[in-house]
This record gives structure tokens, sequence and C-alpha cells, in this order.
């Protein structure tokens, strides 16, 4: 079972991927945690996506999909993986669609989780992170006993700037100027399953498997 998770930011689709993985035994990739690993692993491609980084600059889409390749080859990916948050633009679903070609293999289904934007911005500019020991909370969905005041440590609660609304503006502007055509890209090749990201959490699974049926 490969399955990709599209949604904008905030949309929820890192929980739903999860959810989904954890379904169907099969691992749960991000991008960000595969940068990462080899980060700190050390290894070639790693470290050849370290100067990009470092040097300010986007890791290319041929570059990414290579990590991306030598972490779906493990073992653990043998019977299938969800892909969360790439791929992110039309290059990058091409470079992806020619990779499982030549390895004889296809994505099963492509989830896009649709949440409106106006939500999204409820959603996001309602996160709070406290600053001293990094736990989340929103002030709707799971807000802190005392307003400001973290339950855990003692210390302040504050909106990081990615969370502010204009920020997350920001953010949903370049989704639907890049990400967004992979929908009707991926509706081409008849993968495509939208689902309603604006429900409650313990039934988004349920919610999801049905769409798939």
């Amino acid at each position: 079972m490969r399955i990709i998770v599209l949604g904008g930011p905030g949309a929820g689709k890192g929980t739903r991927a999860s959810l989904v993985a954890e379904h169907f035994g099969v691992p749960h990739i991000s991008t960000g945690d595969i940068f990462r690993a080899n980060l700190k692993a050390g290894t070639q491609l790693g470290l050849e996506a370290k100067k990009y980084m470092e040097a300010g600059q986007l890791v290319p889409d041929e570059l990414t999909v290579k990590l991306l390749f030598d972490r779906v080859a493990q073992d653990d990916c043998q019977g299938g993986y969800i892909l969360d948050g790439f791929p992110r633009t039309i290059n990058q679903a091409q470079l992806l669609e020619s990779e499982l070609v030549k390895m004889g293999v296809n994505i099963d289904y492509v989830i896009n989780v649709e949440v409106p934007d106006q939500r999204i911005i409820e959603r996001m500019s309602g996160r709070r992170t406290c600053s001293d020991c990094g736990i989340p909370y929103h002030i709707e969905y799971a807000p802190t006993a005392a307003e400001g005041v973290c339950d855990k440590c003692g210390g302040e609660v504050v909106m990081r700037s990615d969370d502010a609304p204009e920020t997350v503006m920001g953010r949903l502007t370049v989704y639907h100027n890049e990400t967004s055509p992979l929908i009707e890209f991926y509706e081409s090749r008849g993968s495509l399953k939208n689902v309603n990201g604006d429900v409650e959490i313990e039934d988004a699974l349920s919610y999801i498997l049905k769409v798939l049926e």
C-alpha cells in the first residue's frame, strides 16, 4: 500500500498520515524526517543536502528524490509506505512518478485533506508553545490550566511567529501556487481521494477508510 497525503499547512495531513500508516502497518515517511536522519548519520546524501541547507537554499528536487528512494528501499517499506508532505510541486511529482515506473510500482491512493483556508488560519493562530520546554498547546483544543502558563514547567506560553495569521496566509499562498496543482495532476491519474479534514480526529481514520473503499 503506497499512499501520498496532500493538504495545506495546518490541514492535519501529518496526523492522518500517522493514523493510516498505523492501520496498514507501514512506515509514515516525511522528507523532514529523512533530512534529519541523514544529517544525523552523516550519510553522503545527507552531507550533500547539508551544503544547500547551510547556504540557505532549497535542496534540489533530484536530491530530495534520491533521499526519498534511499529510505523506501529499506526493508520496512517492502509492504508500502505513507508519504507525508511530498511531493510539494508538479516537478517533484513527475520525478517521483518516473522513479516509481522504473521500479514497476505505482502510488495506490493520493489522499487530499480538504480544509477551508479560514479554518486553517483559525486552527494555526490558536496554537501556543511553551518558550521553555516546547510543549505545544491550543487555546481551543488543548488550553493551559492557567492562561499563558505552561502546565508542566510554568514557563511562558507564546504564539510562534510561524503561527501568526499573516504568516499562515503567506504559507497558504505558497501552497495554492505550488502544491494545489497536484490535486488535478493526481485526479487525472485516477488516484485522488478527497477527504474532509474538518472532522473530529477520533473519526478521521474511519472516514478515510470509507473513502478508500
